[in-house]
């Protein structure tokens, strides 16, 4: 008699253990308050100026008055 071949078992699942879990979390943090200083540093370091915008109100021009003449146009019928 021959037995019929069995699956090969898979390993036993690993949990992460609190310490792994707790070094990621305090890894990302500690990648997160960096960028923030990294940007307040750049911020900090910007030349000073920069662009200025300025908003200003202009005043309409007046115009010349217009001709007053009468022009009367006469057409006949064909």
């Amino acid at each position: 008699m021959t037995d019929a071949p069995s699956r090969p078992r898979r390993p036993p699942r690993r949990r992460r253990s609190a310490r792994a879990t707790a070094l990621a979390v305090g890894g990302a943090v500690v990648a997160f308050l960096a960028g923030i200083a990294f940007g307040q540093a750049l911020d900090d370091n910007a030349p000073p100026g920069g662009t200025q915008t300025m908003i200003r109100t202009l005043k309409p021009l007046q115009l010349p008055p217009a001709a007053r003449e009468t022009v009367t146009v006469t057409r006949t019928a064909r």
